[in-house]
């Protein structure tokens, strides 16, 4: 069974979840390069500001568009792992 994982802005998270098993998962444990580590947390710590804005709809579909983004750039590194994305704004699975 391949990998799965989950682009996930969710609040207190590390920007990437275990589909399969649940739970958080380092990037840099995963064996991303640094630079795409770092550009997730960068953008999961975004998601935690909008969590405390209330969601802006335009703010999360600034952050949706990027995290859709990163979700491509983690597939491209983890090659045979299946990587979607989450909205945690909207709740739900956008892939």
């Amino acid at each position: 069974m391949a990998n799965e994982f989950l682009i996930d802005g969710m609040l207190s998270g590390t920007g990437v979840r275990n589909a399969v098993d649940g739970g958080y998962v380092d990037p840099k444990s995963l064996g991303l390069s640094d630079r795409l580590s770092d550009r997730i947390a960068t953008w999961q710590a975004q998601y935690e500001e909008v969590h405390f804005a209330g969601f802006p709809n335009h703010r999360v579909a600034e952050l949706d568009k990027e995290g859709e983004a990163l979700a491509s750039m983690v597939s491209e590194e983890l090659s045979g792992a299946l990587v979607g994305y989450f909205s945690n704004g909207f709740m739900k699975r956008l892939d």
